[in-house]
């Protein structure tokens, strides 16, 4: 791999004695991957550690384990389940840096493919709340799909302008991640289309779109509330120059992130002032086993209250179709608002407005209600746990009758209905039994091949 001139120039000017390690490591180290297993899910980490042996652990994410790729696939019926994520081991500091409550108001502002939102997800609880926003539409359809693959319920997916939500949701959350579009320089190794495109202009103007990101963020919110600053490049104009922009422009101030003490600290002299940039946090090749990282989170001094007022609930017709299904097949009693979409049905938080935003996904998509009947959706099976189904049929991981569900075919089943088919105790699609034969209903588009 052949690194730009100006890039090792300035990388050796910022490292001095570290600079020959930094480049040994970028040409030699391996290229590491990581799973992060997705505590939503009772005993996956049990389950995934015996699958795939006593992995190492990344020592910034409780859930975070390094793995041999080649050894771990997508269509493992785990992954499809959404008992664990693909993530880089670096991209996990993120969300770690902070805690995130049970009743939080998160917003993950450039969400997409969905690992950090899926990670904060995973600490929220059925009193919060997640918007995760991607400003590109087809990414933003990737991200809804790992959003309903890891069975999240209290998420909804815009395909915004971060100046149009900052409109719609000022002072609105308690944490905003903004893992911004940035030159890609710590990705080298695993992107060389970020080589080519590299230039000290380049990072340059992604500091300029940074700035103006963040300054969309910083208006939705709270006083008190925390804001997560992140990228996977090196470059100081993306880095600590930005944490001196939002420091001189606004009544914030840099908090020492947690979990992250085995990370190297940013330096003043890289910011160019004389803001201390001791609380921000690197991740160099040469010191961990990652690709480079940095984080930096901000606590909002502001005092404000949201300015966003809650709305009546209007009642839904798809409400006693789905209600109906949930009582002759579930266990529960989901909360939250129904809102149609054409046959689609979603349950969506009761705490934020959609009105007037483009979205992807309107919280959790329930099913579809289709002539007087409710079909349920793949999303509300994963969204759910074992014990809230009334009909399941669980099968092994390594079964023959798995790998026949995975591709399409039926199974036989004693049961009457709709079914949640199990992968050792996971939920992971649905089937319709009837005369001793269960009909596949598992997605086509995710079917494996035979």
């Amino acid at each position: 791999m052949k690194l730009p001139e100006k890039f090792e120039l300035r990388m050796k000017n910022m490292l001095g004695k570290e600079y020959t390690n930094f480049i040994k490591a970028m040409e030699e180290n391996p290229v590491y991957a990581g799973i992060r297993i997705n505590r939503k899910k009772d005993n996956a980490k049990k389950y995934v550690l015996s699958e795939f042996g006593e992995c190492e652990k990344i020592p910034w994410c409780s859930d975070g384990y390094y793995v041999n790729r080649e050894n771990v696939s997508g269509n493992h019926p785990y992954h499809i389940a959404g008992i664990f994520y693909f993530q880089e081991p670096s991209a996990m500091s993120t969300v770690s840096a902070i805690n995130i409550n049970e009743d939080d108001f998160v917003l993950d502002l450039c969400a997409a493919p969905g690992g950090k939102s899926t990670q904060a997800a995973a600490m929220i609880g059925n009193g919060g709340l997640l918007v995760a926003n991607e400003i590109v539409k087809n990414r933003a359809n990737i991200l809804s799909e790992n959003i309903e693959r890891m069975g999240i319920l209290n998420a909804v997916v815009t395909n915004e302008t971060p100046q149009r939500l900052a409109e719609k949701y000022p002072n609105f959350f308690d944490k905003i991640i903004v893992d911004a579009p940035c030159s890609g320089e710590g990705m080298f190794r695993k992107e060389p289309q970020a080589v080519e495109e590299w230039s000290v202009e380049h990072t340059v103007s992604c500091g300029v779109r940074q700035k103006n990101i963040l300054d969309s963020a910083v208006k939705m919110l709270k006083g008190g509330g925390y804001l997560l600053y992140s990228t996977c490049t090196f470059a100081p104009e993306e880095n600590e120059q930005v944490c001196a922009y939002l420091l001189q422009n606004y009544n914030l101030e840099l908090v020492k992130p947690q979990n992250l003490d085995m990370l190297d600290s940013g330096k003043t002299e890289w910011s160019n002032s004389e803001f201390d940039m001791s609380y921000t946090r690197r991740i160099f090749p040469h010191k961990q086993k990652g690709e480079g990282h940095f984080v930096a989170v901000f606590k909002n001094n502001d005092v404000t209250e949201s300015e966003t007022a809650k709305r009546k609930i209007k009642k839904c017709d798809g409400e006693n179709l789905y209600r109906d299904f949930e009582k002759e097949f579930l266990n529960t009693n989901l909360k939250g608002e129904f809102c149609m979409f054409g046959e689609n049905l979603y349950l969506k938080p009761e705490s934020i407005d959609i009105d007037k935003i483009k979205v992807v996904r309107a919280g959790l998509h329930l099913g579809l209600c289709r002539k007087g009947r409710f079909i349920p959706s793949h999303a509300l099976c994963l969204a759910l746990s074992k014990n809230d189904f009334k009909n399941t049929v669980n099968l092994s991981c390594k079964s023959n009758e798995l790998k026949k569900y995975l591709m399409g075919e039926t199974l036989e089943c004693d049961k009457k209905g709709w079914c949640c088919v199990l992968v050792d105790g996971f939920p992971i699609g649905w089937g319709k039994s009837s005369a001793g034969v269960l009909k596949n209903h598992f997605p086509k588009y995710m079917r494996l091949k035979k």
